[in-house]
């Protein structure tokens, strides 16, 4: 059976909420107002400072469903795709691409799976080279505009239970596999796997990990893809070759 790493997305391979990141080219869409733009400013503010517990993400899940019902899915994930370069460029964490690279290295496949939507994350995550996602996927009518309901949602115990939907379905072993997050709400996620590793933890799931002996890892390089890692870009060849010999000095060299 193969073993696959699991990532987490938010603040453990961007440095940001991907939503939020997303909300000023959706203003500049004339999909969102400039008070709902202001909000997601000090919302991104407040998660960089202190992440996001059940309770907000949950506000933010309902908000979210409400304020996009009605959206055409193609169009959202259309505009992602033309503006992620400009978004995400600042955001990435060099440790994380050398991570992957090393567990590709390995012959183990990266899945990142997400609370975010999957418009937003599959754009984002061909754009570093990832094929494999689970995100969060709204519902639809035959328009193909979104209803404000939610068929998936890739959140807590959620995202365990599409591990082992996938680890099932594919034939992964779980006990060999690797799971990497920063929040205390994936802890299922974390011991779905026989190797969890925590991210830039919050303190409640530092605790844990203190507690149970978990591996803690501090991501702090935030590097520039455009400049530094242009095969990923033009090839999504991350795990191969040049990309993977970039990723890794883009993380020595910040070192």
């Amino acid at each position: 059976m193969a073993a696959v790493a699991f990532f987490d997305l938010d603040k453990t391979i961007i440095a940001k909420s991907s939503t939020l990141a997303f909300t000023r080219p959706m203003f500049k869409a004339g999909l969102l107002s400039g008070s709902t733009l202001a909000k997601a400013g000090l919302a991104q503010v407040y998660y960089q400072a202190f992440g996001a517990d059940h309770d907000q993400l949950e506000r933010v899940k309902e908000e979210l469903s409400a304020m996009t019902k009605g959206w055409d899915r193609e169009e959202v994930e259309a505009l992602v795709t033309e503006t992620v370069d400009e978004v995400v460029t600042p955001l990435v964490y060099a440790e994380a691409l050398a991570i992957m690279a090393e567990h590709r290295g390995a012959g183990r496949r990266v899945v990142v799976i997400s609370a975010s939507p999957e418009e937003i994350v599959r754009p984002l995550c061909r754009y570093l080279g990832i094929s494999d996602i689970i995100a969060t996927r709204a519902a639809v009518d035959e328009d193909g505009r979104y209803t404000g309901e939610l068929e998936l949602y890739a959140y807590g115990q959620g995202k365990a239970d599409a591990m082992r939907a996938m680890a099932e379905e594919e034939g992964i072993d779980l006990d060999a596999s690797y799971a990497y997050s920063d929040s205390m709400t994936d802890l299922p996620m974390l011991e779905a796997v026989g190797h969890p590793i925590v991210v830039n933890p919050d303190s409640e799931l530092a605790k844990i990990a203190a507690e149970r002996g978990w591996e803690v890892r501090r991501f702090e390089s935030a590097v520039t893809m455009r400049d530094k890692l242009p095969a990923i870009a033009a090839s999504g060849a991350v795990a191969t070759g040049i990309a993977a010999v970039l990723a890794y000095w883009a993380l020595k060299g910040r070192k």
